[in-house]
């Protein structure tokens, strides 16, 4: 099978030279076409998109976009669409993950984008999303009006199917004209995304274009470097700051690095008909994507005193995982995947040796639990399904072992009663952690979060002022002033 993944503006197919990606997955074989431009190409496509942005995207009302994008996404939702259809007979053999996770995966994560969901972006972001259309009064007085780039970049992931989508929809509700780079691992969803709102709205399509170059083509990346405005990037912390090196001064850089998440279970969830139900919650965001999204959890701080101990926690867990293991396979490991994993569970073999420490499940299976009967600082698990359950005597002890890792925190999923969850998120809060979630929903953010603690849509913007005192000397010289 063959797929034509990107979106060109104004490039016909003849005019680009096209690199192969090759997929794999369970007999099943997948060649991705990704469009690699030269110097030349890379410049016009740019002004295009600028210019194209500026000429019908920013003169749409923001209710007219999110209305584009609500019928695009409900098109992907609907299963007998040629694009829905298609999405879950490649995404498994390009990702490698079970065909059943993805395709709850995807009608979860895309249901995120429905225009109810939208108007939740714009309202966490802004006190009155008018602002993105027009001037709008101030409290202090005077006038301001949001706008977003001219030429928005984004450089994406591709660990969990679909995530493109996120800040490509970022970008277009702010009216930014949109470049989008496909990530190697993921080429396919973004691409239909695009040609999907070309299709809806085909000057809409001119506005946005998805692209690909060689990961270390340094001339290439360069070029496309000098190009927009403002440039979001998804990867590792090497990459992001060798980006950020090269980005000119004036460009506003925002990156979303590499980042750990972690549980904490009180003793007050911890009775026998509570806890089994929980563990079921736990394993299920330990098991989605294999733990790939910076949101999984890669270690659980359980608090002791509950009818049920930390250890028997532990092993409900280990059961459920055991259940999901036969209902979503794990998807096929790389070689320095199973030799991390390996050396992970080695490590803490030896460890058991020491009577501190059980470890649930057998090397062959496709997860590994262990339990720890006294507390350790939080560090990052061998993912692919490994959890370390780790004991504490209270939730509060948890901030000072999580606080080394300030500078990665991101989600922590609490079970905890009222009182106790406001409390132990003040002080989670003060270390870096920037979501608290459900147990369940840790690897399913709410529509309008505040990924890794900052705006979607507001950091794109700048904001223009017309003071009170500009309006008020307007006045001297309107045709009707005395």
């Amino acid at each position: 099978m063959k797929e034509i993944a990107g979106h060109l503006p104004g490039l016909s197919a003849d005019e680009v030279h096209w690199h192969t990606l090759s997929f794999n997955h369970r007999g099943e074989s997948l060649e991705v076409c990704v469009p690699q431009l030269d110097d030349a190409q890379i410049k016009a496509l740019a002004t295009r998109i600028r210019t194209n942005a500026r000429a019908y995207l920013q003169q749409l009302s923001v209710a007219q976009i999110m209305g584009i994008i609500d019928e695009a996404v409900a098109r992907l939702l609907d299963r007998h669409h040629p694009l829905r259809i298609k999405a879950e007979k490649l995404l498994p053999i390009v990702t490698g993950y079970d065909a059943e996770m993805v395709r709850l995966g995807l009608t979860g994560y895309l249901k995120t984008f429905r225009q109810p969901q939208l108007k939740r972006f714009l309202a966490e972001d802004f006190a009155d999303a008018q602002m993105l259309d027009d001037f709008q009064p101030r409290p202090k007085g005077g006038f301001a009006r949001a706008f977003g780039p001219q030429l928005l970049m984004h450089i994406w992931a591709g660990n969990v199917p679909g995530l493109p989508l996120w800040s490509l929809i970022c970008g277009l509700l702010v009216k930014a004209g949109t470049i989008g780079k496909l990530p190697g691992n993921e080429p396919l969803m973004a691409s239909w995304f695009a040609q999907l709102l070309a299709e809806i709205d085909p000057n809409l399509g001119e506005c946005i274009a998805v692209v690909w170059w060689k990961g270390g083509d340094a001339q290439t990346e360069l070029t496309w470097l000098r190009q927009p405005d403002a440039l979001v990037a998804y990867g590792g912390n090497s990459t992001l700051a060798a980006i950020q090196q090269r980005l000119p001064v004036t460009t506003r850089f925002l990156p979303h690095g590499h980042k750990i998440s972690f549980g904490m279970v009180a003793r007050s969830a911890l009775n026998v008909r509570q806890g089994a139900e929980l563990a079921r919650r736990v394993a299920y965001d330990v098991m989605r994507y294999d733990q790939a999204g910076c949101y999984s959890p890669q270690m659980l701080f359980v608090e002791r005193g509950g009818k049920v101990s930390p250890d028997e926690f532990a092993s409900y867990i280990a059961h459920e995982l055991a259940a999901l293991a036969h209902k979503h396979p794990r998807r096929p490991l790389a070689s320095e995947e199973i030799n991390s994993i390996a050396a992970w569970r080695n490590g803490e073999e030896i460890r058991a040796l020491g009577g501190d420490r059980t470890l649930y499940g057998e090397a062959a299976d496709d997860w590994a639990v262990v339990s720890v009967d006294h507390a350790e600082p939080l560090s990052p698990a061998a993912l692919g399904r490994t959890l370390k359950v780790v004991c504490v005597d209270a939730l509060e002890e948890v901030v000072d072992l999580v606080a080394p890792q300030r500078h990665f925190l991101q989600t922590a999923g609490v079970a905890a009663a009222p009182q106790a969850l406001f409390g132990i998120s003040a002080l989670l809060g003060q270390v870096g952690v920037t979501r608290i979630a459900a147990f369940g929903n840790m690897t399913s953010p709410e529509a309008g979060w505040h990924h890794d603690g900052r705006f979607s849509l507001l950091d794109l913007v700048t904001i223009t002022e017309i003071e009170q005192g500009a309006e008020a000397t307007a006045e001297r010289y309107a045709p009707y002033a005395e």
